[in-house]
Formats: C-alpha cells, sequence, structure tokens
C-alpha cells in the first residue's frame, strides 16, 4: 500500500509508531495529485512549500510526543474556507486572487492538531451547482467514470478522497454539496447538525443553510474529522455551545437497538433510477440483518422542498454576495463610467451565468411586494419540513433513503436545463431546512460501474446515530474498499 491510499487511521497508527513521517506522507500525497490530478482537475490550488512546512511541524509534535490523530494528515480544503495566506477563490472570476489574512475556525482547529493542509479543491462557483461544472476555472471529472461529474457543490473535496489524492477533506452542504458528491464518488460524506461546526471563514452562500463537514473515505474517518473540527466559537453567533462528544465512541457494529425509518414518500418519487432503487432497497435488507427495526414514515412536506428551498437559498445569497461590488476586495471592472457601470460590470463579467441567475431569483424574490408571497410562504413551508421530520423520529431513530435520484450523469448533459438539476437534490434538501445531520455512505454501484450512496438522517446533534449506522452498515459490506483505476495508475 502505497502512504497516499491509506486511511486516516491507518496514517495515524504508522505516523505514531513512526513507520512514516509527516513530510514523507505529505510529499505521497504531492506526488499523487501531481500524476493524476490532470485528468481528474480537483486541485484549484496547490502549494507543495506551504504543505511540507506543515508536514514539518506536524512530525515536531509527533516528536514530542504531543500527536493526535490528525497531526500530520493531509487533507483537502474546499475552496471556500479561508486559509491564511493561501488563495480562497470560491471557484469565482471575482475573487480569483483573493488571499486571506485569517484562517477559518475549523482550519485553526485543524491546524492546531496539527493537520496539513494537502491543497484548496475545486467547487462550483460559491457553492451554487450540483455537478462541479459552474466553476470558473476547470471542470472535476469523476474518478469512476472521467465523463461524468463528481456531484457538487463540493466536487472537488469527493474527487480528491476518491482519487487518493489527500486522505480526508472538508466541503461545506447548503442542500446537499457534501452528501451528493460523496454519494457520486463512492466516499463517505457527513453533513452535520446546522451549529456544530462554525461556520466563522466559510464564505457564504445561504447563511441559514450552510454548514461545514467531512468527507472521507471511511466512516471512522468522518469521525475522527468530527472530533478535530466540531465545537462552540464565540465569533459565529449560530454555534451551538452543546459539547462535543468523542464521535468515535458510536462506531460499534450491531443495530439491534434501532429503529430506522423508511420514507414512502422518497422511494415512490418518479425518476429514480432502478439502480438506485435496488441498491437502497439492499442496503434496507443489510441493516434489517444486523438487528434493525424498520418501519414506515411519512414525511409529506417533502415533495414542497425543492421549492421552498429555492427562494429560500437564493434570497440569502442575494443578501450575501452584494457585498462583492468591486469596492472593497476582489474583481474590479477598471474602465467605468460611471459609478452605477463599475458595480454592474464588476458583477457581470465576476459572476458566472449560475451565481447571477440566483442573485436575480433572490433579489426578486426579497423585493417589495412579494416578499410575503414567496420568501415569508417558503419559511413557513420550512417550518412544516421541520415537522415532519420531529413526528417521524418519535417512531425512529434514523431516517434512511437515497442520496440522488441517480447515479452521477456525463458532464454537459444537464448544464443547460438549470430546473432538471435543481430537481436532483430532492433527497439532499429537506435535511438543510430542518438543520439536521446527514450522512451519505457508498451502497452499491450502477451497472456502468458508478457508485451509490445511502443517505442517513437524525435528530439535531445526533451524529452518533448516524456514525453507528453507517458504521455497522460499511462493515458488513465492502462498496468503500474498491477503488477507482486511474491514468497514471499502476498496472
Amino acid at each position: 500500500m502505497q502512504p497516499y491510499e491509506m486511511t486516516i487511521h491507518q496514517a495515524a497508527k504508522s505516523l505514531k509508531a513512526r513507520e512514516i513521517s509527516a513530510r514523507e506522507l505529505a510529499q505521497s500525497v504531492i506526488t499523487r495529485i501531481e500524476r493524476v490530478d490532470e485528468s481528474i482537475g480537483a486541485y484549484l490550488t496547490v502549494d507543495p512549500e506551504y504543505t511540507l512546512k506543515l508536514a514539518e511541524t506536524a512530525d515536531e509534535k509527533i516528536g514530542k510526543g504531543e500527536g493526535t490523530p490528525l497531526t500530520g494528515i493531509p487533507l483537502s480544503i474546499k475552496d471556500l474556507i479561508s486559509t491564511e495566506g493561501l488563495k480562497t477563490t470560491c471557484a469565482s472570476r471575482i475573487l480569483e486572487a483573493y488571499v486571506p489574512i485569517y484562517d477559518a475556525c475549523v482550519i485553526e482547529k485543524l491546524k492546531q492538531e496539527g493537520a496539513v493542509i494537502a491543497g484548496k479543491v475545486n467547487m462550483d462557483e460559491f457553492a451554487m451547482g450540483s455537478s462541479t461544472e459552474n466553476s470558473a476555472f476547470k471542470v472535476t471529472r469523476n474518478p469512476w467514470d472521467l465523463t461524468c461529474i463528481p456531484g457538487g457543490s463540493s466536487g472537488g473535496s469527493a474527487a480528491s478522497v476518491a482519487a487518493d489524492m489527500c486522505l480526508g477533506s472538508l466541503g461545506s452542504d447548503t442542500g446537499g454539496s457534501i452528501r451528493q458528491p460523496a454519494s457520486h464518488c463512492g466516499v463517505v460524506g457527513l453533513k452535520p447538525t446546522y451549529g456544530r461546526v462554525s461556520r466563522y471563514g466559510l464564505v457564504a452562500f445561504a447563511s441559514s443553510l450552510d454548514q461545514i463537514g467531512p468527507l472521507t473515505k471511511t466512516v471512522s474517518d468522518a469521525a475522527l474529522l468530527m472530533n478535530g473540527i466540531s465545537g462552540f466559537d464565540l465569533r459565529d453567533s449560530t454555534a451551538s455551545k452543546k459539547e462535543r462528544p468523542d464521535f468515535t465512541s458510536f462506531l460499534s457494529k450491531g443495530l439491534g437497538d434501532m429503529t430506522i425509518g423508511i420514507p414512502k414518500e422518497y422511494l415512490e418519487t418518479e425518476g429514480i433510477d432502478p439502480d438506485v432503487r435496488a441498491a437502497v432497497m439492499n442496503a434496507i435488507s443489510v441493516m434489517k440483518g444486523l438487528g434493525a427495526t424498520i418501519t414506515d414514515v411519512s414525511l409529506p412536506h417533502s415533495r414542497y422542498a425543492v421549492a421552498a428551498y429555492y427562494v429560500i437559498a437564493p434570497s440569502e445569497a442575494s443578501s450575501n454576495l452584494a457585498r462583492y461590488d468591486g469596492v472593497k476586495y476582489g474583481f474590479r471592472n477598471d474602465t467605468p463610467a460611471s459609478l452605477i457601470d463599475m458595480y454592474r460590470e464588476t458583477r457581470s463579467k465576476g459572476f458566472g451565468p449560475e451565481v447571477q441567475r440566483r442573485i436575480i431569483i433572490g433579489t426578486y424574490a426579497l423585493s417589495a411586494g412579494y416578499y410575503d408571497a414567496y420568501y415569508g410562504k417558503a419559511s413557513k413551508v420550512r417550518t412544516l419540513i421541520m415537522d415532519d421530520f420531529e413526528r417521524s423520529f418519535r417512531s425512529c431513530d434514523v431516517i434512511l433513503s437515497p442520496v440522488s435520484p441517480i447515479p452521477a450523469f456525463p458532464i454537459g448533459e444537464k448544464i443547460d436545463d438549470p430546473l432538471t438539476m435543481y430537481l436532483l437534490d430532492i433527497f439532499t434538501l429537506s435535511a438543510n431546512l430542518a438543520g439536521i445531520p446527514g450522512i451519505s455512505v457508498p451502497c452499491g454501484f450502477s451497472r456502468k460501474g458508478l457508485p451509490i450512496g445511502l443517505q442517513l438522517m437524525s435528530r439535531h446533534f445526533e451524529e452518533g446515530k448516524l456514525l453507528k449506522a453507517a458504521y455497522s452498515f460499511e462493515q458488513e459490506t465492502d462498496f468503500h474498499l474498491k477503488k477507482p483505476h486511474l491514468p497514471g495508475d499502476e498496472s
């Protein structure tokens, strides 16, 4: 096994035993990126000097006996999480040259742990998209099939993990942007409860929905990363003061004490690919074999989730992105005829089509005379969706569903049909609207060999139940052990 192929757990043991140094592990990942990323396009910024310096600091920690399970672990970071001295572009022309002067809270925590940043990875511009085709700089490809999308908006994170170009990654999830690319790339992706992880230093898309979380090779690794990044932060007014548990303590096999709910509305949805349905039904059988009690639940307002989300999220985006006006930072049109012309030209040239589309939708929904008809009504639907989940969790511990109705699709196939793209988020949006945690874990492959993910959701701050259920399923199956073959791989 090459060092870059290790899981976080495996690498942590090797580092602690001095079988490998953090510098050697980081160099292995850098070499891997140089060899295979040309065909995938996951990374936007790679700075070997920056990475190796962090690795040397990690080696010093280990040498003093101060290491933790994350010390020396190379991680990729979605390019909307602020990194001091390392470009943070949000995959947008408007921030193409932006280098932050501070670290996000999660980056501070990772550095305190001694983790190593391997680089910043591609995404849909400002996290707006489901395919990573909306990046201003490049299209990221799915490691399992280079003609297909990796999912989005954290497509670079998922692809970098699947292709062994890091040992884990941080992404962000506003409507499924961790879980959906994790599903399409055959890795684990966890969206924590809203408020579990600080959003300080996360460039905002929709502030009431955004949440940072891990993408990893295994459920155990997701638990380790959650230990490293979660916890209260004074700088984030929405951060919870709830005590952080040791997430690895939930990693035990067996579901005899767990009831899993199956929402009838999800499996009855039109347009579910037969391969996805078969994989999910098989997963239900595996869960039952592990001792879980299976019960039906109902989420009747979930059919309005897409409509509510695509009013609320663009409205918040319209407000958040108003700061990019060419005055304070970022791209500016240098030849304006007037102040208004500078604003117009800066934003027209700096933002891509999908971002402009959502800003216009959001501005309209918030405008005088339409606020109550659109944003106000969508907020009421959000409350109904939250009530549906609360009612369902009275009879079950975890809710099980597909992540996406279809496996990864060919690049370019749906880019000109935004409505169809929006509808593909139907199974993931509700968790963000309700603020509850959700996880995607590999559960099968399509007939074309593309990964399929299983989604599990639980009550607020009950990530432990998700990890237990996902870990039990993972240990009973071998989907997470399969790897894509890439150009540049040894035969």
